[in-house]
């Protein structure tokens, strides 16, 4: 069953914030931070995975992307900092490995 995945990226803690929905999000990050995909990210330097959910399908995940993107910024802030405080780069840690090598991550 294919997973969809909303994800936050970041230029540094309390940097610019991108949020984005996938359903490869090992590729998707390798892409932004690559800079293969012209935009935002590219052009603000956002490249630090702090913060990704799963969803069992792809309206589910867009629906929370856009609710997310309509929050305050400090409710995203609130949001990251819950599981990542400080704010490292989870695609170096064992979640995204999983992902990585198809199994379920734990989250926390």
């Amino acid at each position: 069953m294919k997973q969809f995945y909303v994800h936050i990226l970041a230029s540094q803690q309390n940097g610019t914030l991108y949020i984005g929905v996938t359903s490869n999000l090992p590729k998707r990050i390798y892409e932004h931070r690559c800079g293969l995909i012209d935009g935002f990210t590219k052009d603000h330097k956002v490249h630090h995975l702090v913060y990704f959910e799963e969803h069992e399908n792809a309206e589910s995940a867009i629906s929370r992307e856009k609710r997310l993107k309509a929050w305050q910024r400090d409710w995203k802030k609130n949001l990251i900092e819950k599981d990542n405080p400080q704010w490292l780069d989870l695609s170096k840690g064992p979640a995204f490995e999983g992902l990585m090598s198809g199994s379920q991550p734990s989250l926390g």
